[in-house]
């Protein structure tokens, strides 16, 4: 790309640290000229934002004119005009605002205006109550960009995990679980090694029980679905090695001995991985037409306005999505 890489970042909820790091990771790491950087939020609130963070003023751009000079701006796509910061509070407006940013970006990106874009932390719990009725970023972006077959991944160095169920009550995965199911997670996750350069190291697929099941003993799951599944992977060309003990594969995965891991549910992947890389780990989400990636952590409202918060995640979010939007992406029609 002889252009430079055009970032749109959303500031997530305002009553989280999403304004706080985003402004950090643009503001404090030096970034290279051939990335630019829109940060989409509100421009009263970021102003605010930067003067107690001490950081520099950015300027503001409108859409519609030309981008001022300098590698980041400020960009309000949906002004909300009587939204204020609440730090460590949960409310509807703030939520509202989180979603519209979303919109926007994604929109950006999918007419052109924009080569990806990273997404700082959302309130769950705030977008049900303003009547958003999506689980979160992933499924959000799935439906703006109309896109049927996706998977969210969380990496850090060596370490990929996929995911075949995302955000489900544990005592619904079981049922949740399907053989298309792990085939289209798994078919993502082979996908996306050669996007992000993991050579030709397997995948390796978890088992949902303890010990994959141990036979039988443990549970039927895996010689009921997930053996077939990795069958009908092999079918497809794809690497696929398993059911592998959940309690095991993770030890071998930080060491690169796999170009990634499906796991069967939201904390059989998330809880090993953030014990490695809860500072630092990104989400990149698979299948979709642009590119994705976000910090991998939430919008940790009990530190809200301390000005404490990491944003290192943030800044491997932004390398990662400057990164892959130069090269060509596997789902994107052309």
């Amino acid at each position: 790309m002889s252009r430079p890489v055009v970032l749109c970042i959303t500031a997530g909820d305002t009553g989280g640290i999403g304004p706080e790091i985003v402004l950090k990771a643009v503001c404090r790491f030096k970034w290279p000229r051939a990335i630019r950087l829109v940060i989409a939020g509100s421009i009263p609130i970021l102003q605010e934002e930067a003067r107690k963070l001490r950081l520099p003023r950015l300027p503001v751009w409108v859409q519609g004119e030309p981008m001022p000079p300098g590698q980041a701006v400020l960009w309000d796509p949906v002004p909300f005009p009587v939204l204020k910061q609440y730090p460590g509070v949960i409310r509807v407006d703030a939520a509202r605002a989180a979603a519209a940013w979303i919109h926007a970006a994604a929109f950006g990106c999918m007419d052109g205006r924009f080569d990806g874009m990273v997404t700082a932390p959302i309130s769950k719990e705030g977008l049900n109550r303003a009547g958003i009725n999506v689980p979160g970023h992933t499924e959000l972006l799935a439906e703006l960009t109309h896109t049927r077959k996706y998977a969210m991944m969380l990496l850090d160095g060596p370490l990929r995990v996929v995911l075949a169920t995302r955000h489900l009550p544990l005592a619904q995965v079981p049922r949740e679980l399907t053989l298309a199911g792990i085939v289209s997670a798994g078919e993502l996750a082979a996908e996306s090694i050669s996007w992000l350069g993991g050579g030709i190291k397997p995948l390796a697929v978890c088992g949902l029980n303890p010990h994959a099941g141990d036979g039988g003993v443990l549970g039927h799951e895996e010689k009921r679905i997930i053996i077939p599944a990795i069958r009908a992977l092999r079918r497809k060309g794809i690497h696929a090695i398993g059911p592998l003990p959940a309690d095991a594969v993770f030890s071998k995965a930080v060491k690169g001995e796999y170009g990634a891991v499906l796991a069967m549910y939201h904390d059989q992947g998330l809880g090993p991985f953030k014990t490695v890389a809860f500072e630092s780990g990104v989400n990149l989400t698979l299948g979709l037409p642009i590119v994705r990636t976000s910090p991998d952590h939430g919008t940790a409202f009990d530190i809200a306005g301390k000005g404490i918060a990491n944003s290192l995640s943030m800044v491997n979010a932004i390398k990662l999505a400057g990164r892959l939007a130069a090269k060509p992406n596997p789902w994107r029609v052309q």
